[in-house]
């Protein structure tokens, strides 16, 4: 008969079950691997697979128990790491959307806003698409597997243990803050010059021509001009997006 003492099924699941924690808590937060579209059963199995594969490069794990009274903040730790590297590529689709918002403002369309069932928030019509461009860009340029990297790479510089305020010190997850706002003026900053220049050549318009109905005419000129400015920079951004998403996983997988 083949037994099994409690010290080798801890052996044996404690390099497992930890990094499974903190990949599904990954795939629980960051976008597109936490859509609603995803099933629940295809996520949990995904990060079981992702834990499994990843176990040659993890290296020598620590070994803590279930039962041990440290196990609690080993679960707090993989979800806390988890949620963080999830809220970080989040801040980089947030940054873009934000300018969509800034944008569309500026183009007389921020009253042009509807539901959105994923972030249960309301959004504007220019930031679901600039927030669409960033979700198809994210998967060509290979987001997702920058996300699994950031995940390996984090047990690296967080192993895993039961000090998760120390984690969370060492990550710095606030100073993204400061990128999502700089980024996203950043990226909106050529359209909303652009549409400057459009509303002070209708105010000169309008001052040399009173006649003329400036209501009539200064909404199709500033959808125009905004929608000449989105399809003319759109091909580039990439290169924000990109540095962002870099930023994003430097906090995680660079000491």
């Amino acid at each position: 008969m083949i037994t099994f003492t409690e010290a080798q099924l801890t052996a044996w699941l404690s390099p497992l079950i930890w990094p499974f924690l903190r990949t599904l808590a990954v795939f629980t937060s960051a976008p597109v691997l936490s859509s609603r579209s995803f099933p629940v059963r295809a996520r949990i199995g995904l990060a079981f697979f992702v834990a499994l594969a990843a176990q040659p490069s993890l290296g020598q794990q620590p070994v803590i128990s279930i039962t041990d009274s440290a196990a609690l903040g080993a679960v707090m730790q993989q979800v806390g790491v988890g949620l963080a590297i999830g809220f970080a590529i989040r801040v980089v689709f947030s940054a873009v959307e934000l300018a969509g918002e800034v944008v569309g403002f500026q183009m007389g369309l921020s009253f042009a806003s509807f539901f959105d069932p994923s972030l249960n928030t309301q959004a504007s019509a220019v930031a679901r698409f600039f927030g669409q461009t960033t979700l198809f860009m994210f998967v060509v340029m290979n987001g997702h597997l920058l996300v699994l990297m950031a995940v390996i790479k984090s047990f690296q510089n967080f192993p895993v243990d039961q000090n998760f305020l120390e984690a969370l010190k060492q990550m710095k997850v606030l100073d993204l803050g400061v990128d999502l706002f700089a980024s996203g003026l950043w990226i909106a900053l050529p359209m909303v010059g652009m549409l400057l220049f459009a509303n002070l050549a209708l105010g000169i318009v309008s001052r040399v021509a009173p006649q003329m109905n400036i209501y009539a005419i200064g909404f199709p000129v500033t959808l125009s001009v905004g929608l000449i400015g989105m399809a003319a920079t759109l091909p580039m951004l990439d290169e924000p997006v990109m540095a962002l998403m870099q930023r994003a996983i430097e906090v995680f997988a660079i000491r």
